[in-house]
């Protein structure tokens, strides 16, 4: 098994602090008019942070899984959309280090990203179990025309990592997951994504219209419709990594509420909405460490119930999240309800965690089939 050693010389906190205050001030901008967080990205790039969770041996940053989500959650507390966006790309990541780190094929990719600050752009909320979109074979591979949504980061991106449905005459019904260069011809980006919050990531619908995949470019095929390890590892990495901006979002909402809660200190009403709001922050606080902590640093077995875990966790988290920054409005009196007032944007930003999978009820149903033996999908 490959050993992670984090390079020493390097306080991605730090950094990640100096460059959430910066990207505080263009926040509340992308919000207004739904542009993406170009120059935050480009920030990014500069320190580095494309390639943060990349092990050191690779040339990567060799920040460890949990300075990773640390990184993520200050921030989200400066930009919910940029730390979101990032996110998304740096749960690819973590997903091909837990491969590293298990002696599995993975190497390419990893130095790739950290040769060139390759950005990646997810389509895991539209492919799931079953994934999304057809595959046609064709001499030397496939013909793939899909529609993804959610493409974070795309205006920026280099390489999709997706799925797609192949019926295949041999196996039956079957998912192949492969990269695509952003490039591609037959790859085009929308302008749909104009949304109620995180408005800045960019998440545009990717058309991929008789789009050419190699057959060398398939990483894995699997039987569709069935539970497969390769989720196991997905949903073992992710779900920290995405919540960590949410968790930076709530804390910043109850720091601001505070502040702007001082003057009515002496108000009994005021003191036990601040202890309500702090109790259901730190309720998200330990879901979401929880969460980080079973990773192990990528030291954790892709099985079905550490994977029902983590999705329970999550609920537990957006659920208290959610409810915080809710708190935070209350807390913030007439004023929060004002554009001109960061709580307002917040309690928007928020509001996007319970859609990352899996959304409450879709998880209740996975865990409550799981409890009962029932295969979960």
């Amino acid at each position: 098994m490959n050993s992670i050693t984090p390079i020493q010389s390097f306080d991605w906190l730090t950094t990640a602090l100096s460059l959430a205050s910066e990207f505080s001030e263009r926040a509340a901008t992308h919000d207004k008019d739904g542009s993406f967080v170009e120059a935050n990205y480009a920030q990014l790039k500069q320190h580095g942070f494309f390639s943060m969770a990349v092990p050191s041996q690779l040339g990567g940053g060799g920040a460890t899984y949990a300075e990773t989500c640390d990184a993520l959650r200050i921030l989200g507390a400066g930009c919910g959309s940029t730390a979101l966006s990032l996110s998304m790309h740096t749960h690819l990541i973590a997903a091909t280090v837990w491969k590293w780190n298990h002696d599995m094929p993975s190497e390419p990719l990893l130095r790739k990203v950290a040769d060139n600050q390759a950005v990646l752009l997810s389509t895991g909320a539209t492919d799931w179990i079953n994934s999304n979109g057809t595959m046609v074979k064709v001499e030397g591979g496939y013909r793939l025309n899909a529609t993804k949504v959610f493409g974070s980061g795309g205006p920026k991106a280099d390489v999709m990592v997706a799925s797609s449905r192949y019926d295949d005459p041999d196996e039956g019904p079957s998912v192949l997951h492969f990269p695509v260069p952003m490039s591609a011809p037959g790859v085009s980006i929308g302008e749909d994504w104009d949304t109620l919050g995180m408005r800045g990531t960019g998440s545009n619908t990717v058309t991929l219209t008789d789009v050419f995949v190699p057959d060398a470019a398939i990483a894995l095929r699997r039987p569709s419709a069935q539970w497969h390890a390769a989720w196991g590892v997905a949903l073992g990495v992710a779900p920290a990594l995405y919540m960590a901006p949410y968790i930076g979002v709530a804390e910043a909402a109850a720091a601001e509420a505070v502040r702007m809660a001082a003057f009515r200190k002496d108000d009994a009403l005021v003191q036990l909405a601040v202890g309500e709001m702090l109790n259901q922050l730190t309720a998200a606080q330990l879901a979401w460490r929880s969460m980080v902590e079973r990773v192990n640093e990528y030291n954790f077995a892709p099985t079905l119930d550490n994977a029902n875990a983590q999705l329970v966790r999550k609920t537990l988290c957006a659920r208290a999240a959610i409810a915080a920054v809710q708190g935070a409005i209350e807390v913030g009196g007439a004023r929060a309800y004002y554009k001109t007032s960061v709580l307002e944007r917040l309690s928007r930003d928020i509001r996007a965690s319970t859609y990352h999978p899996l959304p409450e009820r879709r998880q209740q149903q996975f865990s409550g089939r799981h409890a009962l033996g029932v295969s979960p999908v």
